[in-house]
């Protein structure tokens, strides 16, 4: 094997390695129900399907549930549905007999068979035309199917697990998505939650990607500092836990001051000094402290106005000394914030006629 291949190897691995498992679920509310939900049903044969938004980590939970599984030791097959045209889908789901149609020169099993008492994974489910949907329905019935080109009925065992970031329900009534295959592949139905409802699991999702990537680069990278965490828990992730992953790979190739273009700082920019963004292009250390900095400011200005600037409560309120607030009420300027509120408020009071009785 070349260095070439073992490089390509190893990588591959890598991707389809699963975390640990305090890693996979994190200690958010809504991944502990899922963890509970999933180890309830990962022992049996049942047909899951995994909803949530793209990049969530459906295929990883699909992983996890396949290893906990009494078909653990055999292959885990996966079907991108929507990398497949409708009339390739058949052959490569229940593959073909050579001679079967131009260019088929060998006998070729299709993924169904590859899956034979192991899981069969179709990401992406929503994106099968009717047709496949049919032919799928069809095989879900009974396990039987047969090859392209071939008349013999082959019958296989697998555990069927599908995945989409659509709403089956609204596919259905629009008429894309067949009543009788969702009851088929939805006897359990996990929800994955996008990444913003999971802040919390941020942290400890970047140190892993932090150790993957440089495993997988072989290249070592300065440690995540706490500005930059605090920084990627205000962000909204619209890419969800891939976007993360990416996020971190940036910071593995090119260093801690690696650009984040517009897309990915879209989600906090709106809080942020507009002197601060140049022509999409944001250092990412100065970006984190301008990030709490806003933040705090914000924070602090709230506590402010609750207690009618009462700095002493707002320090309590805020779990702070009162000497920490007073820097950081003068850091953030709200002192010079405070003394024109109080100018405007004394020139309406002079102006009204009361003040003038």
């Amino acid at each position: 094997m070349s260095a070439e291949q073992r490089t390509k190897t190893t990588s591959t691995e890598l991707a389809n390695a699963l975390p640990p498992d305090e890693v996979l679920f994190g200690r958010s509310e809504a991944m502990k129900e899922v963890r509970k939900r999933a180890a309830k049903i990962a022992g049996t044969s049942i047909a899951v399907l995994l909803y949530g938004p793209k990049g969530t980590g459906k295929e990883l939970l699909a992983r996890w549930i396949h290893s906990h599984s009494a078909a653990c030791h055999s292959h885990f097959v996966k079907v991108n549905c929507a990398a497949i045209p409708g009339t390739l889908l058949e052959s490569e789901l229940f593959g073909y007999e050579k001679g079967a149609f131009t260019g088929a020169r060998e006998p070729k099993p299709g993924r169904v068979e590859l899956a034979h008492n192991g899981t069969l994974f179709l990401d992406g489910i929503a994106d099968l035309d009717l047709a496949s949907q049919s032919k799928l329905l069809q095989f879900l019935q009974d396990g039987c199917f047969s090859r392209i080109g071939d008349e013999v009925e082959r019958s296989v065992e697998t555990r069927l697990i599908c995945a989409t970031d659509k709403d089956l329900d609204e596919e259905i009534v629009k008429g894309s998505f067949r009543a009788d295959l969702y009851y088929r592949i939805n006897v359990v139905c996990l929800k994955l939650p996008p990444l913003r409802d999971r802040r919390e699991d941020i942290p400890l999702l970047a140190e892993h990607f932090l150790v993957r990537c440089q495993e997988q680069f072989k290249k070592q990278a300065e440690p995540l500092s706490m500005e930059t965490l605090h920084y990627m828990q205000c962000m909204e992730w619209p890419g969800n836990i891939r976007e993360l992953s990416n996020g971190i790979a940036r910071h593995v190739l090119l260093g801690p001051t690696a650009s984040i273009t517009e897309e990915v700082t879209r989600s906090v920019t709106s809080s942020l000094p507009s002197a601060s963004i140049r022509e999409g292009v944001v250092p990412l250390k100065s970006l984190c402290k301008e990030a709490i900095r806003a933040s705090e400011k914000n924070i602090i200005l709230s506590a402010l106005r609750a207690n009618h600037w009462n700095r002493r409560k707002a320090a309590q309120e805020l779990k702070i000394s009162y000497r920490l607030l007073i820097y950081k009420i003068r850091d953030a300027g709200l002192a010079a914030k405070r003394k024109s509120m109080a100018s405007r408020q004394e020139d309406e009071a002079g102006r009204s006629p009361s003040a003038a009785d």
